[in-house]
């Protein structure tokens, strides 16, 4: 059963990521949080990342302009905005003040997409060591959230990540080789990646090779 928290520090969700824990609210208009620990996690292996040709295609055509870390309160806003199919979020106030903190300590990242300057997708989640906690992501334009998880991953791979952590599996995950591990493996897994210091930079050189080395498949896109 998920452990309820009423207050929580950041420095207190730091400690918590290490141990395996993330938090969540039932809904956005709840006060509380809880601290999960599923037996079974989500990861998605950066070295098995599956890269559909025609996704591919649309990253390294610059449809999109990628960015890092440039407004990481509206990633989090976008995520937390009700869309068709979930009119409801678990990203409440608290949350949302929590991963601000973080950002501002250097902690918490966002992967922005922007078309004629707006955003329409994005990602965000938290950086310990080597490994990064993705937490939510988000698109209101054909792809864009796709895009970002892809310059997500080159990025991790460029700066030296061990371990992306998607904390449940998804169809959609799945499609890029997302898979699901027993709670005890997940944490063997964690301490390899909490033992390297991983190099999140905003624009790090490389970045398109990085994109152009990952594993292509399919023309089909998820």
């Amino acid at each position: 059963m998920p452990r309820r928290q009423t207050k929580v520090t950041p420095e207190l969700l730091l400690r918590a990521y290490q141990s395996g824990y993330f938090p969540m609210a039932e809904t956005r208009g709840s006060a509380e949080l809880f601290w999960l620990n599923p037996e079974q996690r989500g990861i998605l292996p950066l070295d098995a990342f599956h890269l559909p040709r025609r996704l591919r295609r649309t990253v390294l055509s610059g449809h999109y302009a990628v960015t890092a870390d440039t407004d990481f309160a509206a990633t989090i806003d976008g995520c937390a905005a009700p869309r068709p199919g979930h009119s409801e979020t678990w990203i409440n106030p608290e949350i949302r003040r929590l991963y601000l903190e973080l950002h501002r300590m250097g902690c918490a990242h966002s992967v922005e997409c922007r078309l004629d300057g707006a955003l329409v997708g994005g990602l965000y989640g938290v950086a310990i060591g080597g490994a990064f906690f993705g937490e939510s992501m988000f698109s209101v334009a054909r792809d864009a959230s796709k895009v970002a998880l892809v310059h997500l991953v080159a990025r991790l791979k460029a700066g030296g990540f061990r371990l992306l952590d998607t904390q449940f599996l998804t169809g959609h995950l799945t499609q890029f080789g997302a898979i699901e591990i027993p709670r005890a493996d997940y944490q063997a897994h964690l301490d390899n990646a909490l033992e390297v210091a991983g190099d999140w930079l905003p624009d790090p050189a490389g970045l398109r090779e990085a994109i152009q080395a990952l594993r292509t498949g399919s023309e089909t896109t998820p």
